[in-house]
């Protein structure tokens, strides 16, 4: 089997525009979520991810040319692989953005660091299920139910991944109700486009031209100072993270969501074999695990995993050339500062439809791959995370509308002369509130 055929070009479009749309979301919620400055976002985290994901990309590339050179087939397909989007909304919002909100109010003088090095202690943790779940994977399988797994997952999926996607799809219906409609036609349509262009790269492209004309984009000044980032090692990061304390309050997040990357990720194997690949599960599980620990040594709080849809890359035409050409597309974005310039010129608002849609199929996911004897289970496993939610909300509305006051206000009269107080302003405390952002 040669290392590149034609089909390779289009499997390319595809998993590379899904390597992107995380590698976007992974800038915007650095930047306006977490508030990573430029020398941990850009310096830090994406020359991790460069790493990671090149380490993968190459050995399952690899892997596929021997299994093809072993049978003396020529439609052999790779595994695909990339950033794990469940661990990445995950580890964001459950681990990084509490670890920071718990510096902040502690005084410390730098909680975004603070957070991220949380993070790194979660994608270590994350590694570690995944290396040690190499071995042991089957047998985890066969003993923890599937909806035990799949439900709460599916709880962060439908609130904290879906729902804020979802009002901004109509805050903005130009772009994001557009979006969503190709999204849809495409994926769960089946609906294709001619020359077999990629739906999710049709949707990006229209909704990045829309966000353009209605005043969208650019997002933010023209980036200045970009250039190379080489990965280097954070090991005193780690360490002054396992000092401080930020991995065992997370393990409740680290742990189910490391079982569950190793569940997918076996699952996905499964599949691929199912299509005619039969790849080893021992080794394929341990370049995942090996790759995430990678990310997390350079600096990049985000793991890897094994993605579902290898018939569909297969069915493309995809062989090992794809896996590769993703390696290398996603190192050249990430260690050149190139992606800045893409998400400057991309608003989320583009790619939020992908996103959308992933959170759709995750909540899906969990009905669909449990007996329905277990559809009880599921909706009880959905709760915690719609309580969340909803308690979220709940804390951050009277905050917001606090903080809102506080700016708002004006300044406070002085007595008069003849040392009265001055009237207070009906329905309103007074002085203002002193509480900021919860």
């Amino acid at each position: 089997m040669r290392p590149f055929v034609r089909g390779d070009i289009d499997g390319f479009f595809g998993l590379a525009l899904d390597n992107l749309v995380q590698l976007l979301l992974i800038d915007a919620l650095g930047r306006f979520v977490l508030g990573f400055p430029p020398e941990i976002l850009y310096g830090r985290i994406l020359p991790a991810v460069a790493v990671s994901l090149l380490v993968g990309n190459l050995y399952y590339a690899r892997q596929a040319l021997k299994l093809a050179e072993a049978t003396g087939r020529t439609d052999v397909c790779a595994l695909p692989y990339g950033i794990n989007t469940v661990s990445l909304f995950g580890h964001a919002f459950l681990v990084m953005l509490p670890a920071k909100l718990v510096a902040e109010a502690a005084g410390h003088p730098d909680p975004a660091r603070i957070a991220w090095q949380a993070g790194l202690l979660a994608t270590v943790g994350s590694g570690l299920i995944e290396t040690g779940g190499a071995f042991v994977a089957e047998r985890v399988r066969r003993a923890t139910p599937r909806a035990a797994l799949l439900a709460t997952l599916a709880g962060i999926a439908l609130t904290f991944i879906s729902l804020g996607f979802l009002f901004r799809t109509y805050a903005r219906p130009v772009v994001g109700l557009t979006t969503l409609a190709i999204v849809i036609l495409t994926y769960f349509g089946r609906v294709r486009f001619r020359g077999g262009v990629p739906g999710g790269l049709v949707a990006v492209m229209l909704g990045t031209l829309l966000a353009w004309l209605t005043g969208i984009a650019p997002v933010g000044e023209a980036p200045a100072g970009v250039g190379w980032r080489l990965p280097i090692p954070v090991l005193g990061d780690l360490v002054a993270g396992l000092r401080g304390g930020l991995l065992l309050p997370y393990l409740s997040v680290i742990i189910p969501m490391g079982l569950f990357n190793v569940m997918g990720s076996l699952q996905n194997i499964e599949s691929a074999e199912a299509a005619g690949d039969g790849y080893e599960t021992r080794p394929s599980l341990l370049v995942n695990g090996i790759g995430t620990l990678a990310a997390a040594l350079f600096g990049s709080p985000y793991p890897t995993t094994i993605y579902i849809g290898h018939p569909g890359w297969k069915a493309l035409g995809a062989r090992a050339g794809y896996s590769t050409l993703n390696g290398a597309f996603v190192t050249v974005v990430c260690l050149t500062g190139t992606l800045a310039y893409i998400s400057w010129a991309v608003p989320i608002d583009a790619g939020m439809a992908i996103v959308l849609w992933i959170g759709m199929v995750i909540t899906a996911q969990a009905f669909q791959a449990t007996p329905r004897a277990h559809a009880p289970a599921v909706v009880v496993g959905l709760l915690p995370g719609v309580g969340a939610w909803g308690a979220l909300l709940a804390k951050n509305g009277p905050n917001r509308a606090s903080s809102s006051a506080r700016c708002s206000s004006p300044p406070r009269p002085r007595a008069s002369s003849s040392g009265a107080s001055p009237p207070r302003p009906s329905g309103a405390s007074w002085p203002p509130s002193s509480r900021g952002w919860g």
